[in-house]
């Protein structure tokens, strides 16, 4: 009977020759992580500031509320206290939507300076990383070449 061969073994000499460079997995995570906490402080920063213009707002709501919620002797001045809340409410609204709309072109702005430099240092480690790798491959080639002679 022929013996099957343990094809486990050679696919083991083949890695063998071709070795990883764990430093470029290395650096290639140490670069993603770095992008990820600057991405974070950005969303981060961007949510708490949204929080502060969410609750200044709420704040200026009620307060102006208190006015309307108010006892008034005439009934016109329900009126005009209710007209007066509105034509209030829209100037906030105006004020806050435009703060909102001021932190996400920040955000926006941040986030593409981030992926921009990250790309720019992505493409820098994948190049080394390329140069490197055909180095190693070309002598494990020659190697073997040799060693099959």
């Amino acid at each position: 009977m022929t013996k099957t061969p343990d094809l486990t073994k050679y696919m083991q000499d083949a890695m063998a020759s071709f070795p990883v460079d764990a430093k470029a997995f290395q650096d290639a995570f140490k670069t993603q992580a770095a992008l990820a906490e600057k991405i974070s402080k950005v969303a981060l920063e961007a949510a708490e500031k949204s929080t502060e213009i969410s609750s200044k707002w709420a704040k200026e709501t009620i307060a102006r509320l208190n006015t309307v919620a108010k006892a008034k002797s005439e009934p016109t001045d329900y009126t005009k206290a209710a007209t007066d809340f509105a034509s209030a409410s829209a100037e906030l609204a105006t004020e806050h939507m435009a703060a909102f709309a001021e932190v996400a072109k920040k955000v926006q702005m941040e986030t593409v300076e981030l992926m921009l430099a990250a790309g720019k240092d992505l493409s820098e480690d994948a190049t080394a990383a390329v140069k490197k790798a055909t180095a190693e491959v070309t002598t494990a080639a020659k190697k073997v070449a040799a060693a099959a002679k």
